[in-house]
């Protein structure tokens, strides 16, 4: 996720003027927390210590945190340019527990955030196929790309702020998933839905 955002974002911020940066090292001497920031705006990346509770979500009973495949078990990226703004909050977790034992659990604490809706890649599975405030299974936004998991998702919200859990083929005898809040700039989507029409 953050190969993605953080090398072209970095580029852009670095040109500006006025630009601050500042990078706390972890223990281990890899960056943990780095904060770009320029009179236009600026980037927040916070990694590996954060919690379900940083996501808006708990924790599956008796899930411990892990590694992604980039070795990150956690991030939060703030990009903010004024009014636009854009945040994703990542935990990575597993557990022996079968996936439908989780799906169960997360189906019912994603039901704070309105309708629940579970997707396999881009299509919806069962009913409700959207939510109220228009979420759906599609990715609307191609700007955007977060790479939830493999291939089941539960997600609720709006096309703007979402919550995401999201399953990942885990090592042998353990469901890996993620859990995922994401706030995307007003306006991102409603320009791809008006050009379609």
């Amino acid at each position: 996720m953050k190969r993605c955002i953080l090398p072209l974002v970095g580029l852009v911020l670095l040109m500006t003027s006025g630009c601050r940066i500042q990078v706390d090292k972890s223990k281990n001497g890899e960056d943990k927390n780095v904060k770009i920031d320029t009179p236009m705006g600026g980037l927040h990346v916070r990694t590996n210590d954060m919690t379900a509770a940083d996501v808006g979500l708990p924790v599956y009973p008796g899930a411990q945190i892990v590694p992604d495949h980039d070795n990150e078990k956690a991030a939060d990226v703030h990009l903010g340019f004024g009014k636009w703004q854009l945040r994703v909050k990542v935990v990575n977790y597993q557990t022996p527990d079968s996936q439908d034992q989780v799906l169960t659990f997360y189906r019912k604490s994603l039901g704070r955030y309105g309708d629940v809706i579970e997707c396999n890649h881009n299509t919806p599975v069962g009913t409700p196929t959207s939510t109220r405030e228009g979420l759906t299974c599609s990715e609307h936004n191609k700007e955007v790309h977060v790479d939830e998991g493999d291939d089941l998702s539960l997600r609720a919200g709006s096309m703007h702020h979402q919550h995401i859990v999201g399953f990942k083929k885990g090592s042998a005898g353990y469901t890996k998933f993620a859990l995922v809040e994401l706030q995307l700039p007003e306006g991102v989507n409603d320009n791809e839905s008006a050009n379609s029409q």
